[in-house]
């Protein structure tokens, strides 16, 4: 968790079109409060409603391992970013750093260029990031690459609505074209972002060591995504999930 998505009293707190927006467990799902038509399509995309379950189930019903996962997780939907400028920079604060750490960095960023609510803050939008200087941010943790990584995305010239138009390779190049987004800040904007089936990020170091260590024959993470099509990002939160609580 970070600034703009706190975890209080047993409920996700969230800025969601200058609102807070509170999201708690209920008996049949999820209680939304306040909900209206422009809150309802954030907080599915928050909480993965566009990842469909049920195909992923019967066809995981072929691999010991995942049909493992499913049993032991069995209504899983990983949770997606529901801004694009927002998972470009989570990805960036998360390179080669421990999630505490990179937490804490983007939570200084929220606090000092987010919009403040109750409990949450909302996330800083691209054009106040975009007037920051390299020193602003290095001020809050970053360092000074990272710093004009998360400038350079702010001021480029990409539309990022148009993104989810374009295939996933389309989308990988254009994303890798910008400075400091390489091929695993890339996947996971897929997975994480635009939700894309046949996101697989071979990259991570986590979902390789999920991987190598349930699949003793594999010696190629990459290649061994053909395995799990047309399911392989579902595929890859169910291994990580798997890895991290067997």
């Amino acid at each position: 968790m970070d600034r703009a998505n706190v975890w209080h009293d047993g409920g996700l707190q969230r800025v969601v079109d200058g609102r807070e927006v509170r999201i708690s467990p209920a008996e049949r799902g999820v209680d939304v409060d306040p909900l209206d038509d422009r809150i309802e399509p954030v907080v599915r995309k928050l909480l993965g409603l566009q990842l469909d379950l049920p195909p992923f189930h019967a066809f995981a019903q072929g691999d010991g391992v995942l049909a493992e996962a499913v049993r032991r997780f069995p209504g899983y939907r990983p949770p997606l970013a529901p801004d694009p400028f927002e998972a470009l920079v989570s990805s960036i604060t998360a390179q080669q750093v421990s999630l505490h750490s990179a937490f804490a960095v983007r939570s200084r960023f929220i606090d000092r260029f987010g919009v403040p609510a109750e409990l949450a803050v909302a996330f800083p939008t691209r054009e106040r990031v975009a007037q920051a200087s390299e020193d602003d941010l290095t001020a809050l943790g970053f360092s000074r690459r990272k710093a004009e990584y998360v400038l350079g995305v702010a001021r480029a010239d990409l539309d990022f609505d148009e993104l989810d138009s374009l295939t996933d390779d389309e989308v990988k190049a254009r994303l890798t074209a910008l400075r400091g987004i390489g091929e695993w800040s890339a996947d996971w904007f897929l997975g994480r972002y635009l939700g894309r089936p046949g996101a697989w990020p071979a990259g991570d170091l986590a979902l390789r060591k999920a991987v190598l260590a349930l699949y003793p024959e594999v010696t190629d993470v990459r290649a061994a995504g053909v395995r799990f099509h047309p399911f392989q990002n579902l595929s890859a939160h169910y291994l990580l999930a798997l890895s991290r609580y067997r």
